[in-house]
């Protein structure tokens, strides 16, 4: 069946949301829509999947152990697995959408 990314966007984003679009052994495929969210102070993800992740609407910075990366619509990136990380910030006066891929 066919569907598009951009589809079925509500309007009012109270909290950000994770969809898993498909899922195999192994791998998974979410669409994540943020708008104007960011991780809990303190929180950093540590997940045992890689992830790569790519932004296809909106701004997002990334934080790092290391320092803070912004994207862009079209720019992504791989997150190695156990790499700490978390959203430092979304834009907030529109969706951000996101496509990411554990592995």
């Amino acid at each position: 069946m066919q569907q598009n990314i951009f589809s079925n966007i509500p309007k009012n984003i109270p909290e950000e949301i994770f969809e898993t679009i498909l899922e195999s052994e192994g791998v998974r495929l979410e669409r994540i829509i943020s708008q104007g969210h960011h991780s809990p102070e303190g929180f950093w993800y540590n997940q045992d999947q890689a992830e790569w992740v790519i932004v296809l609407k909106g701004k997002a910075q990334l934080e790092f152990e290391d320092g803070i990366i912004e994207l862009g619509a079209g720019d992504y990136l791989n997150i190695a697995a156990h790499q700490k990380h978390r959203v430092k910030w979304t834009t907030p006066d529109e969706e951000t959408i996101w496509l990411a891929v554990f592995f």
